[in-house]
């Protein structure tokens, strides 16, 4: 089994095809970023001259895709690791910037863009009415307008669901559809992501909770010999982090606010540390009075899984000796950095970074708590 590592880029509006061997005698460099809580985000960079059919190429294929009711050009990059292709990005451009040569040196284009969230935030749908519908309806019929791109929506029910009935309120659209998706996320405390599927060219559209549960990908080895495979790994430690929420739920009759603490105790993210960070303010969420007992409990939720990750990690690795892709969003085994540290984290953030010959990732890992709870860990 070969262990090279094969990019392949493909561009086009909606369904994007290979792009020609010009393009791809040219490129740099690809930069991708993924991470939880924020839109992901790639960068690619090709070397030019002045004369070079790239320039018009580019100018082309923008320009033509920069008008109201024109889809964005799309750009998908596909990684082949040990014989099997995985996708790594899937987006449309938002810039392009042309730096010119000098003194007999080449110059280069950098192709800037974001995933297809960037798609669902171009029209204001503003006033739209969703009547009897509860949230994962509304984000199911959002999701579906955008089919042609590969979306395939998975939205997980809240665990405090608040119907609205017709003849007391119909909830209408605010902003865009991303905006709305993403209010609509805030209200009862979960996320909303794209991330490419496991085939090429099909996106999964994630409204759900947290989730920090499942297998977790082969350990991060540091200091460990012949089993090093990452190139440096820190850590940190913030006891001051911890905070607990307390919502304000209004009594009908007396108008007296009642205070609720509430705990992080979500089952779809259990502690990974046995020393968990010490609680060290309280924080009142006073807007809360005004809304129901549901979408109050909801807030407070969504505010208590904010504050418990007090133990962060940063390092680096190279793919190859990695021998696989570490993704964002999942759980990855630590071993080597000692008692406090070892064990099971989440990966918050990974940025990728290929180049002709190598292929490394940045990563930041986090977890509310000191000393493992799993023996052992996958390697």
């Amino acid at each position: 089994m070969s262990s090279a590592i094969h990019l392949s880029l493909l561009m086009g509006p909606i369904v994007p095809v290979p792009v020609p061997a010009l393009l791809i005698d040219a490129f740099e460099q690809a930069t991708v970023t993924s991470s939880a809580g924020a839109a992901s985000g790639f960068q690619l960079r090709f070397k030019v001259s002045s004369r070079s059919q790239l320039n018009t190429l580019f100018l082309i294929a923008v320009g033509q895709n920069t008008s109201v009711g024109t889809p964005p050009l799309r750009v998908v990059l596909i990684v082949t690791l040990n014989g099997r292709p995985q996708p790594l990005f899937d987006g449309v451009v938002t810039n392009v910037e042309v730096q010119a040569g000098q003194q007999g040196q080449p110059g280069s284009i950098t192709v800037t863009g974001e995933d297809l969230t960037k798609v669902m935030d171009l029209l204001d749908f503003s006033g739209l009415p969703y009547p009897a519908m509860p949230i994962e309806a509304r984000v199911a019929l959002i999701c579906a307008k955008y089919a042609a791109f590969g979306i395939i929506p998975l939205p997980i029910p809240a665990l405090f669901p608040d119907v609205p009935i017709p003849i007391e309120r119909i909830p209408a659209q605010q902003g865009t559809d991303l905006a709305y998706l993403r209010q609509l996320a805030d209200q009862v405390g979960h996320v909303f992501y794209i991330e490419p599927g496991e085939a090429p060219l099909t996106n999964i559209a994630y409204f759900g909770p947290e989730i920090k549960v499942g297998p977790p990908q082969p350990a991060l080895n540091i200091d460990m010999d012949a089993h090093t495979n990452v190139e440096s790994l820190n850590f940190s430690f913030d006891p001051t982090k911890g905070v607990l929420p307390v919502v304000l739920i209004q009594n009908p009759l007396t108008r007296v606010p009642i205070p609720i603490p509430i705990p992080d105790l979500n089952p779809l993210q259990p502690p990974l540390g046995a020393l968990p960070a010490p609680i060290a303010n309280l924080r009142m969420l006073k807007d809360t009075a005004k809304m129901n007992p549901m979408q109050a409990l909801s807030t407070g939720l969504n505010e208590a899984k904010k504050s418990q990750d007090a133990v962060s990690g940063t390092g680096t690795l190279d793919v190859l000796r990695y021998g696989r892709l570490l993704k964002a969003r999942k759980l990855v085994g630590v071993r080597g950095a000692g008692v406090a540290y070892d064990g099971l984290y989440y990966v918050s953030s990974v940025t990728s970074t290929l180049k002709r010959g190598e292929f490394k990732q940045n990563f930041n890992l986090t977890r509310n708590g000191l000393v493992s709870l799993t023996p052992t860990v996958p390697t």
